[in-house]
């Protein structure tokens, strides 16, 4: 394609003696050349993002999409300061508007279930360690069949327990619906968690679940039941 300028350079340093008529043609000839390459070029670009979008759906439709870190409005983005937030033993009430009614919970210790469990295994943190935080971490947002957001969380987090500085590597998965999330789950050291759901021999998993739901009730109860701090 004609570089724009260099067309305007040849029509603005044309020799003087050259024919009105070729003139005309010659200017008339570039102008159609530079329209019809950018028509072109521009139904060209039009097939290749149709081409995209239909590459995405196919994806999508197939299983679990991952989003691109740089496109904007992502779910991830909306929910990450407040998971921060919690971490950091600085939870506020704001901060669990994030998670549906009907939510839960899970790490190796403990299986929360709806809002105000929620909020008493956060609440708790400070009441435990001196100082908790996520240091560094990574996002993953992905689209799963039906809808489903799944957001992973690869961090590193940081607990000081009666002067002793504990690392710990995790993984924490996010499943969003209509913004909402409805489940929770920290892995810490990255494993999967054991309930009865994932247990290859099912009493021992419920067995595990039942004392994750016991260390809960145990401490929900100490958390005056998901009561929200006074300021």
């Amino acid at each position: 394609m004609i570089p724009v300028r260099s067309a305007f350079n040849i029509l603005n340093h044309r020799p003087p003696a050259l024919p009105l008529f070729l003139i005309r043609y010659s200017s008339s000839s570039t102008n159609n050349l530079l329209r019809s390459a950018m028509e072109t070029y521009s139904k060209d670009n039009k097939e290749a993002k149709k081409d995209e979008q239909q590459q995405q759906r196919e994806a999508c439709d197939n299983g679990a999409c991952d989003i691109s870190s740089n496109q904007s409005n992502k779910v991830a983005d909306d929910i990450l300061p407040h998971i921060l937030n919690l971490y950091a033993s600085r939870a506020s009430p704001q901060d669990f508007e994030i998670y549906a009614p009907d939510a839960s919970f899970e790490d190796p210790l403990m299986c929360a279930r709806g809002v105000k469990q929620i909020k008493s295994a956060f609440y708790s943190l400070s009441k435990v360690f001196s100082e908790s935080k996520i240091v560094e971490y990574t996002l993953q947002e992905n689209i799963l069949p039906h809808g489903t957001r799944e957001i992973l969380i690869d961090n590193k987090q940081y607990y000081k327990f009666m002067g002793k500085n504990i690392d710990m590597i995790s993984l924490i998965k996010l499943y969003v619906e209509n913004g909402k999330v409805i489940r929770h789950e920290d892995c810490w050291d990255k494993k999967p968690l054991w309930n009865k759901e994932t247990s290859k021999v099912p009493l021992v998993g419920k067995l595990v679940e039942m004392a994750k739901r016991g260390s809960m009730f145990a401490t929900h109860a100490m958390m005056r039941f998901g009561k929200d701090p006074t300021t």
